[in-house]
């Protein structure tokens, strides 16, 4: 199990990442599933998070999340995951983003230092949402 991410793609989010910095930046992943999981395009989004808490924490609206959907088949692709930055820390899927991810989303982390994007991992829940699987960046 492995995503597929052209290198342009990865620099928007790091870019998205780097802006969104000291706090969480966080948008979809659009592509396809078959044969294997590939990302196409980004659909970046603002914090909807309170101001306080945005340092830590991303929130996605319903409002954002129909929206993402509705362009996600305008361009005949679906939503395949999510990516969201790590301001100041490792990007490495935390108990807080365990507990509100899907199974079937990939989750692209960014660690951002000094509002320099580091690097990205991606991570997939387990069916059983007891952990997350690292899914390798190709």
């Amino acid at each position: 199990m492995s995503i597929s991410i052209p290198q342009e793609l990865l620099s928007k989010i790091h870019a998205h990442s780097e802006l969104a910095f000291p706090d969480e930046g966080a948008g979809f992943l659009f592509g396809t599933d078959n044969p294997a999981r590939s990302v196409s395009a980004i659909y970046e989004l603002p914090n909807a998070r309170e101001d306080s808490a945005r340092y830590n924490r991303y929130l996605i609206t319903p409002q954002d999340y129909l929206k993402c959907e509705l362009e996600a088949e305008r361009l005949g692709l679906e939503v395949v995951g999510v990516f969201h930055s790590h301001p100041n820390s490792p990007n490495l899927a935390s108990e807080y983003d365990r507990d509100w991810a899907q199974p079937f989303f990939s989750y692209i982390i960014t660690s951002v230092y000094a509002a320099k994007a580091v690097e990205s991992r991606c991570w997939r829940l387990s069916e059983d949402r007891t952990r997350f699987i690292e899914e390798p960046i190709v």
